[in-house]
């Protein structure tokens, strides 16, 4: 397994380069009467220029080309830790507003066809108020909402010292060492712990 060390300067840069490659850092500004979903490509995607399609097939994260109430509860960012505290209601209501307004046939589910007629007849996704919709993992979010506002290609190990970098690595170690404890478990033969304490023997 790579060292700590070895983890944080690969990152350093690898992060960057995939900034550039796939967002880049020049946006441009947003409209003030920008909708929801203008706003969500713009933050978690750095997309500025996007059609129906476009945004259809990039949330439809199995490729069905159909979007389930789970894929539109990840869109939303409720699968993030982030929307922790939103309540089931509240989840409740965002997946049945987003069906009213796309779902033609009722069925649950919304198809790539009736998403494009539905958009172009006018219709938008809500704002809910639970923020942009962070949807990606650990590394994306870090690095669009992180890295790329205050770092870039020419940063240093050590000047990775913001609260946001150093939780974010830490978190890096955490799961090392828990991949290190499991493999120690793994290569004994009989795991102590696992065995209930009546069963145990007693010297």
């Amino acid at each position: 397994m790579l060292p700590n060390q070895l983890l944080t300067l690969v990152a350093v840069a690898v992060i960057p380069a995939l900034g550039a490659l796939a967002h880049g850092h020049d946006q441009e500004p947003l409209s003030g009467d920008a909708d929801w979903a203008a706003r969500h490509l713009a933050e978690e995607h750095h997309i500025s220029n996007f059609d129906a399609g476009a945004f259809f097939s990039l949330h439809d994260y199995d490729s069905s080309l159909t979007w389930t109430p789970d894929e539109i509860a990840r869109t939303y960012g409720l699968n993030d830790e982030s929307a922790k505290d939103v309540s089931d209601e509240k989840r409740r209501e965002v997946i049945h507003d987003v069906l009213d307004r796309f779902d033609r046939d009722h069925d649950g589910y919304i198809t790539r066809t009736e998403f494009m007629d539905t958009w172009r007849e006018g219709q938008r996704l809500k704002d809910f108020g639970l923020g942009p919709g962070h949807h990606g993992d650990d590394e994306y979010e870090y690095e669009i909402h992180h890295f790329e506002k205050y770092h870039d290609e020419n940063t240093r190990e050590e000047d990775l010292t913001h609260p946001e970098d150093i939780a974010h690595f830490a978190k890096h170690d955490a799961m090392e060492d828990a991949a290190d404890r499991q493999q120690e478990l793994d290569r004994m033969p009989i795991v102590e712990q696992n065995i209930p304490q009546k069963f145990r023997r007693v010297p």
